[in-house]
């Protein structure tokens, strides 16, 4: 609970700065001023981005959420990773481990189970820009029509 309040907080804030970037941007541009206009220009480009990568990080943890509660519901979530007293997976036995969650991914590439499992054995190895894309993965398989 306290990491999607945390990600809420963070979202928020981000608004409210592209919101004062983007009032900013206006005062530039009713400046009349070529440079204060051209300025402006470019406050309003930053926050649309801004925004747009927002949107796409909600929705990845959204539908990353929804994947996961999925897969736990199905009772297939446990990795099989001895745990710390945290509740981590063990770094090193996750690492171990890749090996075997690849080949399971590899031997179904259509089931978002087996990509989101590697996403996961990724995550708790530390590799996180492989999780995201395993996971990135996972979501499209969900969605793809059967």
């Amino acid at each position: 609970m306290t990491t999607k309040l945390g990600a809420l907080i963070m979202a928020a804030l981000l608004v409210l700065y592209l919101a004062l970037v983007g009032w900013r941007a206006v005062q530039f541009m009713a400046t009349g001023e070529p440079i204060a206009i051209a300025m402006g220009v470019a406050l309003i480009v930053l926050p649309i981005i801004g925004l747009w990568a927002l949107w796409r990080e909600l929705q990845f943890g959204i539908r990353s959420h929804e994947l996961v509660k999925r897969l736990d519901a199905e009772c297939a979530l446990d990795l099989e990773l001895p745990l710390l007293p945290s509740g981590r997976p063990e770094r090193a036995a996750a690492g171990a481990a890749l090996d075997r969650f690849r080949a399971a991914s590899d031997t179904a590439p259509e089931s978002w189970q087996a990509a989101l499992r590697l996403g996961l054995a990724y995550d708790a190895a530390g590799d996180r820009r492989s999780a995201r894309q395993a996971v990135r993965r996972a979501i499209a398989l969900s969605r793809a029509p059967r």
